[in-house]
């Protein structure tokens, strides 16, 4: 199963592919400060990208080493989408999107500004 853009699914979805990666032989590739080899590190990244959104497998075309994808993953969605479910008052749409948009890596500004304006998210959604 993919990672849902929104994070939806994040809590299954690293329950999921830790399991994957540990069968795998991989799970080294998605701890801090590491010593996996090179060819483990693409081969997680591999299975990781598989399984992501398509729109997050754009997000973060660029990165190549499967921990910080992973923890880049794990700031956004746990951060984030875990503390809106905690508030108390309703969140409306358009907060949601915000609060989305603000997860885009800081290379994807540009993206991020073009989905603000467009709303791309929002029909995405519906």
């Amino acid at each position: 199963m993919a990672l849902d853009i929104i994070g939806k699914n994040y809590l299954s979805w690293v329950l999921d592919a830790e399991i994957h990666l540990d069968v795998k032989g991989l799970s080294e590739t998605i701890k801090e400060a590491n010593e996996a080899t090179p060819q483990d590190k693409a081969k997680a990244m591999i299975f990781l990208r598989h399984h992501l959104h398509e729109g997050l497998r754009n997000e973060y075309l660029i990165l190549k080493d499967p921990q910080i994808l992973w923890s880049n993953l794990k700031e956004s969605y746990v951060q984030n989408n875990f503390s809106i479910e905690l508030c108390e008052e309703n969140i409306t749409d358009a907060e949601m999107l915000e609060k989305t948009y603000s997860t885009f890596h800081a290379n994807y500004i540009v993206l991020q500004t073009q989905y603000r304006e467009k709303k791309v998210l929002k029909n995405i959604l519906n």
